[in-house]
């Protein structure tokens, strides 16, 4: 298998944008940072939707088709969700409601669902884990599918960890966990060394399957045909960089979904695409309509930038003229007050002489006068 490690891809669960790791992750790595989709999850989705409708969608682009029933063990509640959306569809639990023994299912559950999603369980039934299979297989209608995935091995057969599991129970002597098993010959034995799975419920490891061994195993529970997933999808960010643990699905028959619901779908599908058609019609009008008034508005702009700049010349020559001006009458401010000075200057001058003038005609006319007298006097006339 190979990796495509450029570019981003699509979410397959949730429809986000995600960026490619520049190295393999691994199965159970988060690669979503919307939803926290893994390789597992995202490519058992990516068969889902192979199987039901041929192609590979997102689930958002899922058709919805509440005409076909699932259900789900244990699924992650986001992935419950969006299924629920598009399907009939239930998700159960172990330890909690709504609850599914897939050892001891109920008569109401037998032969009820399209498809069922087993995610990371089957190895933790107790055993014997066959006739959990058969039971899965009941609980499917005759065309049903069941869609798996667990921790598998290439070689081997699948190895019991507990194979003479009768009457269990844990226990913590010292805090350290172990099982007590009482076999159906009444001896008691205990395993150390444990292994448990992440999540709630029981996640105690029961046993390692084997390719060979679920091939064998789901072919006995009544699944016609079986197929492992081992296609790599990397729109969907499915990048397999391990051969085993793959997604697998047990076909009991040729599954159909309902004609009248995937026409009802596909007309939905129809209009949807005609609308989008039609509003990206709008938008397109009006993306080439802001484009012409931007243009036009460009060369308003321009216009009147060329007339701002021709304005500012005008001020600055009337500026300049206006500081001229403004010299000219400085200067002749100063002439003026130069001659208001001088003008005051001559009108003293003016007084002064206009003074002496009528001083020196006192000074004459009083000689004058004495002239006379004594020419009076002379002459007898005095």
């Amino acid at each position: 298998m190979t990796f495509s490690a450029s570019g981003n891809f699509t979410c397959n669960i949730c429809g986000g944008t995600c960026e490619r790791p520049s190295a393999a992750p691994g199965r159970e790595v988060p690669g979503c940072p919307a939803c926290g989709s893994t390789i597992r999850l995202r490519s058992l989705i990516a068969l889902l939707s192979r199987e039901i409708f041929g192609v590979e969608l997102t689930l958002p682009d899922f058709p919805v088709l509440k005409g076909v029933r699932g259900m789900g063990m244990s699924d992650p509640p986001e992935l419950a969700q969006r299924l629920a959306e598009k399907f009939d569809y239930i998700n159960t639990f172990y330890h909690q409601e709504p609850r599914l023994d897939v050892v001891h299912p109920q008569p109401d559950q037998l032969g009820r669902y399209d498809f069922i999603v087993s995610s990371e369980v089957m190895e933790h039934v107790p055993q014997p884990v066959e006739n959990a299979f058969a039971n899965l297989n009941r609980m499917l209608k005759p065309d049903g599918l069941l869609l798996l995935t667990v921790p598998y091995r290439i070689d081997g057969r699948t190895a019991e960890h507990f194979p003479e599991l009768h009457e269990y129970a844990l226990a913590a002597p010292g805090g350290r966990t172990v099982l007590v098993n009482r076999r159906r010959d009444g001896s008691l034995e205990v395993f150390e060394n444990l292994s448990f799975h992440g999540g709630d419920g029981s996640t105690l490891e029961m046993r390692v399957f084997t390719e060979a061994s679920l091939k064998e195993i789901l072919a006995g529970a009544g699944f016609a045909r079986t197929h492992i997933a081992s296609e790599n999808v990397p729109e969907f960010g499915v990048d397999h960089s391990e051969t085993w643990s793959l997604p697998m699905v047990g076909r009991k028959g040729s599954f159909q979904p309902p004609a009248a619901e995937v026409a009802t779908a596909y007309g939905g599908a129809v209009r949807k695409s005609a609308a989008l058609k039609q509003e990206l019609e709008l938008l397109q009008r009006s993306h080439q309509e802001a484009v012409e008034r931007a243009t036009k508005l460009e060369a308003e702009i321009e216009a009147r930038t060329h007339w701002a700049r021709k304005i500012e010349g005008e001020l600055e020559d009337r500026t300049q003229w206006a500081m001229a001006l403004k010299q000219e009458k400085e200067t002749a401010l100063a002439d003026f007050a130069r001659g208001v000075a001088e003008a005051e200057n001559a009108q003293r001058h003016i007084h002064a002489l206009e003074k002496d003038l009528a001083e020196a005609q006192a000074a004459r006319k009083a000689l004058e006068t004495r002239l006379w007298t004594r020419a009076g006097r002379r002459l007898g006339a005095l």
